[in-house]
């Protein structure tokens, strides 16, 4: 199972980390050295229509030795072209993207498999892509099953609700995507490494952790361990 620390650019700067770790160099440089093998670079600002950090996801692109999979309101093509253009390692397709079947065979003729993925936000089991009020007429699972057929492997799974909440993510909600044959990143409320250790029992290929790394709730190396 891998880890993936969360480094969501709002404004400039990394939501919800404080000092120096708010600087987004800073927070990889951090990550880095502390031996985590991938970063979860998402720019919120896109992923909620104000403004996007384009500019500073590109420089913690070109600055990272460690894989880096980017997300966050990224549904129109060319944006995600550009993500790749960038350096990313993996980029994720939103939901908003996600429900167009011709934009994710186009992405798959065009990426692989290996280097895609789609996000899934849930709220109450239906999605509910960021920076809309929208709750589809769609069930998570219901999308992920489309996906799956097209060709998708892997799904980050985040129940919105969870998010940032430190209350623990949606781990059934994942298992069942998992059910699926699916590779199933969990993301959104980890708060300890006992919610580690429930993603890994659940057979989840990995999670997202945020505030739980910055408020110091446990380390990269603790989790590492955890996961190892």
């Amino acid at each position: 199972m891998e880890l993936y620390p969360a480094v969501d650019v709002e404004g400039g700067r990394v939501a919800r980390a404080h000092g120096a770790m708010a600087e987004p160099l800073a927070a990889l440089d951090a990550f880095t050295r502390a031996g985590t093998r991938w970063i979860h670079l998402v720019d919120m600002d896109r992923a909620y229509g104000r403004q996007d950090n384009a500019r500073i996801l590109g420089a913690v692109l070109q600055a990272a030795k460690v894989s880096v999979q980017v997300g966050g309101g990224l549904f129109q093509e060319t944006d995600i072209d550009r993500m790749f253009t960038l350096g990313a390692t993996r980029v994720v397709i939103g939901p908003r993207g996600a429900v167009d079947s011709g934009l994710v065979e186009r992405l798959l003729v065009r990426h692989g498999a290996n280097r895609l993925a789609v996000g899934i936000d849930a709220k109450n089991g239906r999605v509910a892509p960021r920076g809309t009020p929208d709750v589809l007429d769609l069930t998570a699972r219901e999308l992920a099953m489309r996906v799956a057929a097209l060709g998708i492997r892997t799904i980050i799974y985040n129940e919105v609700t969870r998010d940032g909440k430190l209350t623990g993510p949606d781990i059934e909600g994942a298992r069942q995507l998992a059910a699926l044959n699916l590779d199933v990143i969990v993301s959104g409320g980890v708060g300890s490494l006992d919610d580690l250790r429930a993603a890994r029992a659940a057979g989840l290929a990995g999670a997202c952790v945020g505030r739980a790394l910055y408020d110091e709730k446990f380390t990269i190396a603790e989790a590492l361990a955890c996961l190892s």
